[in-house]
């Protein structure tokens, strides 16, 4: 528990994002060339003022869209209703052919004055017909940035017009089409060093990107043309100087293509397992910022895949001080996330990320890919350290996902917004506003003298001490360049609960009670507010993402109901996420307004994501259920993945379809960002695919695929801890464990349970109910070898087609699980 009150620490952070990676793909010439229209004599930019520098104002970096200064937005408790809070009685002035579209992103610009399409052949026919440059736009419903550029642009009349009449707009959701963010954010992260949304690229009829940036403001000011300047002078060159533009643009994607191209190199084998995991932590112990956790100063993200793999080092270091620093780094990253204002402590789950090194102030977004990863990493923290703490954070997330990202057949919601509306009568949304409160309001809702407290203390005054609620607001002025949390409290532990019943008098027990009183009075209020904008799109890979978390979380704590819900999340995926006919996986699906599940004309392919998440959270149930039918369905989703996406050349898989003439680069993913990279997650599926079917070419292609990365393993595996992970299951073979016992039988569950409580990356379980008929036996025939002792359920633990002596008691399973 945290004894002293928090105080600000500097620390220092080192990125090796994918511009840095890519650093030497082209020359300085080439980059400079993307840069000369806005050099210009006069009162133009300098050589160092260029149109694509302008986005590092917002410092964005690979997939965490974060920004060097605070990016307003809003948390929520909204109990999944999807409203903006902002009703129209007047119709709109405008409409366009976005209206048709499913995308909750796509149908916040359907009435914006401009002639948007969606990303297709329309759009793509008519800038060919009319010889005129594309402009691509790039955002996410929940992106504050996005607001504001559509405000500020987006809805302007004037620039409206300057867009329909002079390009052909087109607006992308990055969640619906990653395969088109991708492509053209590793354009403007490798042209401008920086990236980040929303992300704004022009670009030939044929597709070729030739400048790009991110947010624009509308109109010039003293240090930089606005976006409707911009937009003239791209004009002005398109009719007197396109050839060097084309050419520059063509450059730039030749040099792309091979600065991005990862593949395997003749005769390499695959790298040192123990070697590139200790450079991975010597690498995150060299960012580590000791004081609160995490892997930089400010701001600062939960980046569970650095989480995930400290402890999973740790597991195969025990012994060794390395060991016991990483595990102390992950510890410690948590508990100061789950203290800090980054944790929703009202209404559950977690914010995007904390601008500030403390995890204090949070930008409010929530997204449904952070609430997944973290119920993992939570309760794997529970299962390496027995912290009741750990595993009711896991909890809390997932309550908080089951009451407001979730839809009534199963599935989840992508996101809730930062923005909302203050009260109902306001004009204008602020980012928090649905999460902070004034001192003044506390005192109001918590009046109550609290029995047997020290003084006569009311509930608001243990309230406000125990949460840091101050008087003038507790969000520093850096941390609010808006304006917009000026008095305003965003809560944060500042002490353990046995210091603050010290303080007031109080037993522990009786202290919890009163907090926990007072937050269940505060939610009823937050209920009230207008709620933020839920992006009520459902994705198979951030479905997948969440299955594994309940079906985790549901296992370790023998939680029948968690179970349950990821099983209905797994009915979900097959029902309305999977096409039967074709046996390819959907990428998306839509809420109507009827509450029921929509499609939309042309389903949307899956992609690598969809697939290896999935394929992980059908693996992470089948274990926690032992139902053979989640197996079955992984297994035909990783032969159809292994078809569509496999780089027969090269190794690896491309994250999208390499045939799809749309897209200029066929990538594969080099980074574990804010989700892991599909091509580590399809690492460690194959492996324990491998071992629960008996197919050996999968084992053989995990190989393949970790050989084609090793180049980026070897030198910078802080890029990918999620991979290193597959690289050390590799080395250390993974461990089958196999129960034999009726399913229902008291002594099966224990020495399940036993298997669960305990944190063993590398392992596959498996029960073995003694039906010679079944699935299991017929693929792993070796099961039939394995029998009941004396009557009683049985564990075995075989390595490297090696089986240990049979145990029935579950200390003894353990203590042999733990060798």
């Amino acid at each position: 528990m945290l004894r002293l009150l928090w105080t600000r620490s500097p620390s220092s952070f080192r990125r090796f994002g994918p511009s840095r990676l890519l650093s030497g793909a082209f020359s300085r010439k080439d980059r400079a060339r993307t840069r000369t229209l806005f050099n210009r004599q006069g009162s133009e930019p300098t050589p160092t003022q260029h149109f694509d520098s302008y986005p590092r104002l917002l410092n964005f970096r690979s997939s965490q869209h974060s920004s060097s200064f605070r990016a307003p937005e809003a948390a929520c408790f909204s109990m999944a209703s999807g409203s903006d809070g902002q009703e129209s009685l007047s119709p709109p002035k405008h409409t366009n052919r976005l209206r048709k579209e499913r995308s909750p992103y796509l149908l916040q610009h359907a009435h914006n004055p401009v002639d948007w399409f969606p990303w297709g052949q329309e759009a793509f026919d008519k800038a060919k017909s009319e010889d005129k440059p594309i402009f691509l736009s790039v955002g996410y419903s929940t992106c504050h940035w996005c607001h504001v550029m559509e405000r500020e642009s987006f809805e302007d009349e004037e620039i409206g017009k300057i867009l329909s009449d002079n390009f052909v707009c087109i607006k992308v959701d990055r969640e619906e089409r990653p395969d088109v963010d991708k492509v053209y954010m590793t354009f403007v992260q490798a042209t401008s060093g920086g990236g980040g949304w929303p992300m704004s690229v022009w670009l030939t009829p044929s597709l070729r990107p030739f400048i790009g940036g991110t947010y624009f403001p509308p109109r010039d000011s003293s240090r930089r043309p606005g976006f409707k300047t911009i937009l003239l002078r791209i004009m002005e060159q398109w009719q007197n100087n396109r050839e060097a533009l084309e050419s520059s643009g063509e450059r730039v994607v030749e040099a792309l293509r091979k600065g991005t191209s990862i593949s395997a190199s003749p005769g390499e084998s695959l790298p040192s397992g123990p070697d590139v995991a200790n450079r991975c932590f010597q690498q995150l112990a060299h960012s580590y910022e000791e004081e609160y956790g995490g892997f930089r100063d400010a701001p600062k993200f939960p980046t569970p895949v650095n989480l995930l793999f400290l402890m999973s080092f740790w597991t195969v270091n025990r012994s060794s001080a390395e060991g016991a620093e990483a595990l102390q780094m992950a510890l410690h990253t948590l508990r100061m996330m789950a203290l800090g204002g980054i944790h929703d402590h009202v209404a559950q789950g977690f914010h995007r990320y904390s601008t500030d090194s403390s995890w204090h102030v949070p930008h409010f977004e929530k997204m449904l890919y952070d609430q997944a990863q973290l119920a993992v990493a939570y309760i794997t923290a529970y299962q390496v350290s027995g912290e009741r703490l750990f595993a009711d954070v896991a909890l809390d997330v997932l309550q908080y996902v089951s009451r407001d990202l979730s839809h009534k057949s199963g599935g989840f919601y992508s996101a809730e917004d930062a923005d909302s509306l203050p009260t109902p009568e306001s004009a204008e949304k602020r980012e928090g506003a649905f999460c902070v409160w004034t001192a003044g309001e506390v005192r109001d809702l918590l009046s109550e003298t609290v029995e047997g407290a020290t003084g006569g203390a009311t509930q608001a005054d243990i309230f406000m001490h125990h949460y840091g609620v101050k008087d003038q607001g507790n969000v520093e002025p850096e941390q609010d360049p808006h304006g917009e949390l000026q008095g305003q409290n965003v809560l944060i532990v500042r002490y353990s609960v046995e210091l603050t019943a010290a303080r007031f008098g109080l037993s522990v027990d009786r202290l919890t009670e009163v907090l926990a009183s007072a937050r269940a009075k505060l939610a009823e209020v937050r209920r009230e507010r207008p709620p933020p904008h839920l992006d009520s799109k459902m994705l198979a890979s951030w479905n997948g993402l969440m299955l594994s978390g309940f079906a985790r979380v549901g296992a370790v704590l023998g939680d029948k109901a968690l179970l349950q819900r990821a099983e209905q999340a797994a009915q979900f995926l097959q029902e309305h996420l999977w096409d039967k006919e074709g046996q390819r996986i959907l990428h998306s699906c839509y809420r109507g307004d009827d509450m029921e599940m929509e499609q939309t004309a042309s389903p949307i392919a899956g992609f690598l994501d969809d697939y290896a998440f999935v394929v992980c959270g059908l693996l992470d149930l089948f274990e926690a259920t032992q139902t053979v039918q989640w197996l079955k369905w992984a297994e035909d989703l990783q032969n159809t993945q292994d078809q569509l996406f496999w780089d027969a050349q090269g190794s690896g898989y491309f994250s999208s379809d390499p045939s799809d003439p749309t897209l200029l680069l066929s990538l594969k993913q080099d980074q574990d960002g804010a989700e892991p990279s599909a091509n580590s997650v399809s690492a460690m599926n194959l492996q324990r695919l491998s071992h629960l079917t008996g197919k050996q070419e999968w084992m053989q292609r995990s190989e393949q695929l970790l050989t084609a990365f090793s180049d980026r393993l070897t030198k910078v595996p802080i890029a990918l801890p999620d991979m290193v992970r597959g690289l050390m299951a590799h080395h250390y073979t993974l461990k089958q464990i196999i129960i034999c016992g009726q399913p229902d039988a008291e002594d099966t569950a224990s020495l399940m349970a036993c298997v669960n409580s305990l944190f063993l990356p590398y392992k596959v379980l498996i029960l073995a109910d003694g039906n010679t008929e079944d699935y299991l036996y017929q693929k792993l025939p070796v099961l039939s070898s394995l029998v009941q002792q004396e009557g009683k359920a049985t564990a075995y633990v075989c390595q490297d087609f090696a089986c240990a002596l049979p145990v029935t008691c579950p200390q003894e399973l353990r203590r042999l699980l733990l060798e």
